[in-house]
């Protein structure tokens, strides 16, 4: 059991089970939205038309994802409950409240996992190597030796590569013949090192140095300014790869460029707040103006990836238009060797 104490879980049985629910952590299935992206994408490039096979996929396909990142949030919230008494607000999660049995929960760990690759391989074995990757990426985050969490600037990059794992979740739901454009993987991956690296600055600022150390390890290489400096990074290159993207494939897509950049300066903005709400993205629903950001680029993107403006092409004659150098570039490979 590593770290995790086997006292005698307290409370009462009902207690005890709403507990071992909480585990699952289901109010940040909302994170994987962070799916639709690849779906969209992947239908505008392969000319994929709604229909109810589609549909049912995207179904399996989204709850494979919510069911393997909850097995990841079970496994996560077991071997860091030490750490999590040491949070002013984490120590009242279940199992650093000692309200879980272990075993029990180390099970949930493994049927919620597997049940999510079998949703997945009932899709496409691109989708159950991509949803793999997903769980893959949970054991390596959390479990010792690797835990990748403690170690400085690592345990950023690993937690985001998440965003570019759950775009080929959605990608493989619409096709598992092609895979993604490397510039828009990588832009991905770089926009969720920017909003987890400003959840750790959020979190180094409340906590304060001497604590957030024994919280978690790995800010003992971190200070405001190093955190900051890597913010600015990540978005630098996030939007330089995006942009390599657009050039090339989807011009259109320009338009949503200064809502995006708007709406990444006040997430910004917004992890200087005592008690931000970046540390628990999951409640960012309750911040008006970063919701109607967010749904103003979501509309825009997804009209882009469908609507042709061939005067806008003929402005930048060398860039791509309606996906066809997108479709043309991407490399066709094998339904059993479909992996991110």
């Amino acid at each position: 059991m590593g770290l995790i104490s086997i006292a005698t879980p307290t409370g009462t049985s009902r207690a005890r089970f709403a507990a071992h629910v909480a585990l699952f952590r289901l109010d940040h299935s909302v994170k994987q939205i962070f799916v639709v992206p690849g779906i969209v994408i992947a239908m505008s490039i392969t000319q994929e038309h709604a229909s109810k096979a589609l549909f049912m996929r995207c179904v399996l396909g989204m709850l494979a994802a919510v069911a393997v990142a909850s097995s990841n949030y079970v496994l996560n919230e077991l071997r860091d409950a030490p750490f999590d008494r040491q949070h002013p607000i984490k120590r009242m999660r279940p199992a650093a409240c000692r309200s879980v049995h272990v075993s029990l929960a180390y099970v949930q760990w493994i049927v919620c996992g597997m049940a999510g690759l079998a949703l997945a391989y009932a899709v496409s074995t691109s989708l159950f190597f991509s949803v793999l990757s997903l769980w893959i990426m949970g054991f390596l985050y959390n479990i010792p030796p690797i835990r990748t969490k403690d170690i400085p600037y690592v345990d950023v990059l690993s937690e985001s590569i998440n965003n570019p794992i759950r775009f080929c979740i959605g990608w493989y739901i619409v096709t598992a013949t092609a895979i993604p454009p490397l510039s828009l993987l990588v832009a991905y991956w770089a926009l969720g090192a920017y909003f987890m690296d400003l959840k750790r600055f959020s979190e180094y600022r409340q906590i304060g140095s001497e604590s957030v150390i024994r919280y978690r390890p790995s800010f003992s290489a971190y200070s405001e300014q190093s955190l900051l400096v890597w913010a600015i990074f990540y978005a630098a290159t996030s939007m330089l790869f995006f942009g390599a993207f657009i050039m090339r494939y989807r011009i259109e897509m320009v338009f949503a460029f200064p809502f995006i950049a708007l709406l990444m300066a006040v997430y910004f903005n917004l992890s200087f707040k005592p008690d931000s709400p970046v540390q628990n993205p999951e409640k960012l629903y309750r911040e008006p103006l970063v919701m109607a950001l967010l749904v103003v680029c979501c509309v825009i993107l997804c009209l882009t990836s469908f609507v042709h403006m061939p005067w806008l092409a003929r402005m930048f004659p060398e860039s791509g238009s309606h996906g066809q150098r997108l479709a043309q570039a991407l490399v066709p490979i094998q339904r059993t060797c479909g992996t991110c």
